[in-house]
């Protein structure tokens, strides 16, 4: 018997922010980015909250923090996370969407998170929220430091491809399977199902999920992730890669007193 499974964008769709960006200000701290950097990740944010972010936007940003990335010790960025967690605990997850994976757990479907932030940021993520899988972009390491090259971009239609693989590997019928998202790039994802939903859809994605038969969700109620999923203190820890909004009031105030 065939399975069925909800494949979850995450970034404005189960979170509402930015989930990449999210380590701006610990790592400024912990000395592995200059306050130049935090500033363009900060505008980069901004985009992306507004919706205006554009595919060569995307890639150029996508490039930025590959090269930023070149050479940081991977234990140095896990202790960050680690050291940092409880300054920067409060993360956002829409309601709606912790109701809509409990619903499809309900129903025996298994629950995929797929983002192209790095997997050290969604796996912790994935976990609390009960996923099953996970589909996020792999950086190259080498003596236990990151390379600058990516072993795999989860990105437009790799989203696609990776999904499909993994329906592969489990035995998930496509057809009979769910995905959500908010952004056009994301496109070749919902093609991918037999049923595909928009989250809080941009312009292009709204008038696209119009013409295919998509349909439209609105997520309003983003609620403290560890208030909503109640998760272990020790899974809790790895959450300070959803908490941009304490970055964004640091940039904030560098540059009032500026």
């Amino acid at each position: 018997m065939t399975r069925v499974a909800a494949f979850f964008d995450l970034d404005k769709t189960i979170i509402a922010t930015s989930a990449s960006a999210a380590l701006s200000r610990p790592f400024y701290e912990g000395g592995l980015v200059t306050r130049g950097d935090v500033l363009r990740s900060a505008y980069a944010h901004f985009l992306f909250v507004l919706g205006s972010a554009d595919a060569d936007q995307t890639e150029r940003m996508r490039k930025h923090l590959s090269e930023l990335a070149t050479g940081w010790d991977v234990d140095k960025v896990r202790q960050i996370v680690a050291e940092t967690v409880h300054e920067v605990i409060d993360p956002y997850v829409y309601a709606e969407a912790v109701d809509l994976i409990a619903e499809h757990h309900e129903l025996g479907h298994d629950v995929v998170i797929v983002s192209a932030s790095g997997s050290e940021l969604v796996e912790p993520i994935a976990a609390v929220l009960g996923a099953d899988h996970t589909i996020a972009t792999q950086m190259r390491v080498a003596d236990g430091r990151y390379t600058g090259d990516m072993e795999f971009y989860a990105y437009g239609e790799n989203k696609a491809v990776a999904i499909r693989e993994l329906a592969a590997k489990q035995g998930y019928d496509l057809t009979r399977s769910y995905a959500y998202t908010d952004s056009i790039t994301d496109a070749p994802m919902l093609d991918a199902v037999g049923h595909g939903f928009a989250v809080n859809p941009d312009r292009a994605l709204r008038r696209l999920a119009a013409e295919r038969g998509w349909g439209t969700l609105t997520f309003t109620r983003p609620v403290a992730l560890r208030t909503a999923l109640r998760p272990p203190t020790p899974v809790l820890a790895a959450l300070a890669a959803v908490a941009l909004a304490v970055a964004g009031v640091w940039v904030w105030r560098t540059l009032r007193r500026r």
